[in-house]
Formats: structure tokens, sequence, C-alpha cells
């Protein structure tokens, strides 16, 4: 009986303070105009919001999205625009202009001759999807002669770096040096995606072994970790990777640090930049292994990554700088993966997934907030889309392209994005709270407002 009487108290007092909000809101409007009511009206919806919240328990989701519901609506609030002021306090207001509808004067006087305005130009209005392919055509898409030129560098850095490991370090087994990634599989957004310079360790049979990452004490669904096998029959000091043992498991991070020195020290970059005809310097703020080219018509990243075979035909790892528990374990690479399944999927009907991929991959890119998601999770979300039946022609490009921003906003409400390969890794895991607020709001704004994020 006590709660239905709070409730009930809560329910009048509501009722008293939305009367008190319709009437203040009805005479700003003819005090402060339009504009004036629309800012007092959003004020005054804070504090109720506030009010309400005070009073009543919510579920935590609802009010993530409300915030992110406010947010950009205060954005989208237009402001008010102040009225000139007289220079002089003495100095008269100046009454309005007359209406051109009501002229002073007698009703015979002939009317003044206004001169004849030329007819406006009308405005070619775009719908989103013809925004969305100018976009495409003007910022994701590269030249095909700066696509040839990217693979041609990269080809003969490959084979620089093949020649100068093998002289420096001639115990150490390392497989050809070939170079992948979004360039050579239709996937480049532009020229800001890193080629993928992939440094493989030719690691004997039988002494190896693969151990999954949540069975190690990191609980890592992402990781593995290779441990040295048959050392009775083999001792230490077998295989040549035995010096970068840690606890007996191989040790990316030891591994990492040895190439790291290498190309940051020992590798003459001028001299094979000059030879190549561009200018190559290693990123040495980087965790990862970086480097920079520079050539007269393009700049190029090349992503050096030291790797191994994974536990299924065609799976990789990848030496790469984790944190904590996990600093010795070797990451699974989704990206062949992912690549292969889009490319399936594509040809299968003819689709666009790809494309809508280049898309969103060129949009967050240039986004100060968006630009934290990288291309893991935004390829994540085109394969759960891609995965359905659906017309997948270039006409819904548009549709599909709105899709991807709910479905990446639902998967920020709830922190989680599974991987479509292993449901166990959560691909947002390493974002921060207040980095997953500035996403949230930034894609209601975006559905709100779709060709501003262009």
């Amino acid at each position: 009986m006590a709660e239905f009487s709070q409730n009930r108290g809560k329910r009048r007092d509501g009722e008293v303070l939305g009367g008190a909000v319709d009437f203040l809101l009805a005479n700003a409007r003819l005090v402060l105009g339009v504009g004036g009511a629309a800012v007092l009206g959003i004020a005054t919806l804070a504090v109720k919001r506030l009010i309400d919240r005070a009073t009543s328990p919510r579920d935590e989701d609802d009010a993530k999205e409300d915030s992110w519901q406010e947010l950009s609506l205060l954005k989208a609030t237009p402001r008010l625009q102040p009225q000139p002021r007289p220079t002089a306090l003495s100095q008269p207001v100046l009454p309005p202009a007359p209406s051109p509808s009501a002229p002073e004067g007698p009703a015979d006087a002939d009317p003044p001759t206004s001169p004849q305005l030329c007819s406006p130009v009308p405005s070619v209005c775009l719908t989103f999807q013809e925004k969305l392919l100018a976009f495409e055509r003007d910022h994701v898409t590269m030249p095909v002669a700066h696509v040839a030129l990217a693979k041609q560098l990269a080809g003969d850095i490959a084979l620089e770096l093949q020649a100068y490991l093998r002289n420096k370090f001639p115990e150490l087994p390392f497989g050809a040096l070939m170079p992948g990634g979004p360039l050579y599989d239709g996937l480049q957004a532009g020229a800001a995606d890193p080629v993928r310079l992939l440094v493989p360790l030719v690691l004997e049979p039988g002494l190896w072994s693969l151990v999954p990452g949540v069975d190690t004490v990191a609980q890592d669904p992402r990781c593995w970790a290779v441990r040295r096998t048959q050392l009775e029959f083999h001792p230490r000091g077998s295989s040549p990777w035995d010096r970068f043992l840690v606890g007996g498991y191989l040790s990316p991070r030891v591994l990492l640090e040895l190439l790291r020195k290498a190309l940051t020290a020992s590798v003459n970059w001028p001299a094979i930049g000059s030879l190549l005809g561009c200018l190559i310097r290693p990123r040495v703020a980087s965790e990862e292994l970086l480097l920079e080219v520079q050539h007269e018509c393009l700049e190029l990243p090349v992503a050096v990554l030291l790797s191994t075979a994974g536990a299924q035909a065609g799976d990789l790892l990848l030496a790469w700088p984790l944190e904590g528990l996990a600093g010795n374990l070797w990451l699974q690479d989704w990206y062949p993966a992912e690549a292969a399944r889009l490319r399936a999927l594509d040809e299968r009907d003819a689709g666009t997934r790809r494309r809508l991929l280049l898309l969103l991959c060129g949009v967050c890119r240039g986004h100060p907030a968006l630009g934290r998601l990288g291309r893991g999770p935004l390829t994540q979300v085109v394969l759960h889309l891609g995965e359905q039946e659906a017309d997948w022609a270039e006409e819904a490009l548009a549709e599909h392209f709105l899709q991807a921003l709910e479905l990446l906003v639902g998967s920020l409400e709830r922190a989680s994005l599974p991987c479509h390969f292993s449901r166990g890794v959560n691909l947002l895991d390493g974002l921060q709270e207040e980095d997953i607020d500035d996403m949230g709001c930034a894609l209601y704004w975006g559905l709100r407002a779709p060709e501003g994020l262009l």
C-alpha cells in the first residue's frame, strides 16, 4: 500500500511538472521566438530527465541509449543568432523596413519599378545512395597506377629485407617474405591501410606444439602459446629458436625486440630507399614494426609481421605487442579467413559486401571518434550482415550501410561484438567506456543524418 501511494505521488508530481513545462514552453515561444524556445525546451527536458533518473531506477542499457540520444539532440540544436546592437546607447533603433506587400503612399500612386531578377538555378538534390557512391569514388577507390606502384615497392622491400635477414641471422630459418593484405585482396580503402609483410618462422616439426590461450594463465581466447616439446630426446639448444624461450614457450616479445633493433639500427634504409627511388624510415615510436615509405606519387605504410603456422591449415599466429599475462602469447590472425569469406560471399551472388567494408573503413578513418574501431570490428560487422540472404546489389548499398551502423550501435550498447569465427572472442574488449560512449553518440548522430559522415 505504501509503495502504491509512493508511485501515485510520483505520478502526480510528474503531471504537475509536465504541466509547468508545457506552460513555460508555450509562453517562451512568444517571448524568445522559435529558436529560443527550442534551446529552453532542450534544457528543460534535460532537467526533467535528471529528476526522473533520480526518482526511479532504470536499466543500464536504456540509460546509455538515452544519453547518446540526448547528446546527439543537443548537437543538433540550432544556436541563436545574436541581434546586432547599436554602436552607442544614445543611438536610436531604426524601425523595421516596410513590407513590400504594403507600400506606403496613396493607393493611386504608381508602384516603384523593381529590377528583374534572374531566375535561380535549380539545385541538384542527390540521394544518400548517390552521395555514398560519390564518396567511394573520391575518397575510397585507389587509382590503378598507385596500386601497381605500391605492389612494386612492397615486393622490392620484401626482397631487400629478406636478403638482410639471411646475412644478419644465418642461423635462424626464416621463410620467404611475402607481402599481402588489403592491397592484394581488393580491400584497400585509400592509401592508409598498411601492406602486411609476413616474416614466417620455420619451426621444426615434432619439437613444438600449440596450446590454446584459454588453457594458459592468461585465459585469452584470442591467443595461442607455442610450447617446446621433446626436450628429453632433443635437449634445449637443439633448435635455433631455443634462444627465444621463456618458461618453456617461444616468446614473441623477445623476437619482436630482436627484429625491432635490427630494423631501427642495422638496416641501411637510406641506401635501400635510394635504390628503389623512395624514402624509407622505420617508425620508432610505434609498438608495431612499421615502415613509412614515401614516394613522389604516394605514401605507403608497411607492417612487418613475425608469424608462424596456426592449428588449422591456413591459420596464422602473429607476434603482436600484447600486454599483461598475454605478452608471451601469439595472436590469432583472422584476416586471411575474413578476406576469403568475403570474397566467397560476393562471388556467390555478385554482391557488394567488400565495397561496403571499404566505405565503412573510409568513413570511420576520417572521424575523430569512429577511427578507434579499426578494420577488424568493421569486417566482422559486414560478415554478420553478409551471411544474411538479402539483396546485395549496388542499388541496396546505402541500405546496408545504415544497417551496419545500427548493428554497430547495438554492439556498443552491449559492449560486445563476437568474432564470426570464434564466438568466445569479443572484439570490443580493448575499448574504454569513454571511447564506447563517444562512438555511440557519433553513430546515433550518423543515423539521424548519415550524410554528415561522408
